[in-house]
């Protein structure tokens, strides 16, 4: 353990019990415990969504069934935004406070930022083909999210190009943190430059412009990201902390792992 590395022991013992699990061998275990609960929520809420997106949510009056493609593109779209702000926030913790599991958490959550981010764009070529009579033009919003694709992809690029894993937390950090600009920029494009892409059905500030049922379905589909997100980022993590940590003791004492 570094010298600068916090002493999560001396924390818990003074009643600090919650920064315990920011050490790996604590993380290890309570993640394992949690996937299968982020499971069973994922595939839950995901049934019912697509079930209320694909079979009840009436037919849009403009876009006719085409819309539907909403109940995949929207939820991808938040989350590869959302996982994007975690990944370098993670990446920002462990900079500043140099904490193994911070860098491990960043390198679990970049693949499946990635995914989110590939599927918003591949659906949203499905849905823009029969809307905008094209799959793909140069819109303020797609071209931010594809470079958003494009600074996950570097991001994972640059952690496996450097041999000491905390040289690479670092690195990515800083690759993260530059590229978080990006994602205000996606966000808030369509109200900036004028684009072809629709604005934002749901917001905090005002009503929804949609069905209640198109609403609810869209909601559920952005529960079972959220929650498939955290399972694999969470399988994952314990993948890492397995490579990681296969010298120390505790590690070994578990057999390389559960």
């Amino acid at each position: 353990m570094s010298t600068k590395e916090l002493d999560f022991g001396e924390h818990a013992a003074r009643g600090e019990w919650w920064l315990r699990y920011a050490a790996p061998q604590a993380f290890f275990p309570l993640a394992g415990r949690l996937i299968p609960y982020f499971v069973v929520l994922a595939v839950v809420f995901a049934a019912c969504g697509l079930y209320l997106g694909f079979f009840v949510a009436p037919t849009d009056f403009q876009q006719g069934e085409a819309y539907r493609i909403i109940f995949l593109h929207v939820p991808a779209a938040w989350m590869s935004m959302f996982l994007y702000v975690v990944m370098a926030l993670w990446g920002a913790l462990g900079f500043v406070l140099n904490t193994r599991l911070s860098g491990m958490m960043a390198s679990a959550i970049a693949p499946t930022g990635a995914l989110f981010t590939f599927i918003a764009l591949w659906t949203g070529a499905l849905w823009g083909k029969p809307t905008w009579g094209t799959w793909w033009v140069w819109d303020a919003r797609l071209t931010s999210e594809l470079i958003l694709l494009f600074l996950y992809v570097g991001f994972i690029a640059l952690k496996a190009s450097i041999d000491d894993p905390r040289r690479a937390d670092r690195a990515g950090a800083v690759l993260a943190l530059v590229g978080v600009v990006n994602v205000p920029i996606i966000y808030f494009s369509v109200q900036w430059w004028n684009t072809l892409h629709q604005g934002a059905s749901v917001s905090l500030t005002r009503s929804p412009s949609m069905a209640t049922t198109m609403l609810w379905g869209m909601l559920l589909m952005a529960l079972a990201a959220w929650m498939y997100a955290i399972a694999v980022c969470l399988a994952r993590v314990r993948l890492i902390i397995r490579e990681r940590e296969r010298e120390m003791a505790w590690m070994r004492e578990l057999g390389g792992g559960e």
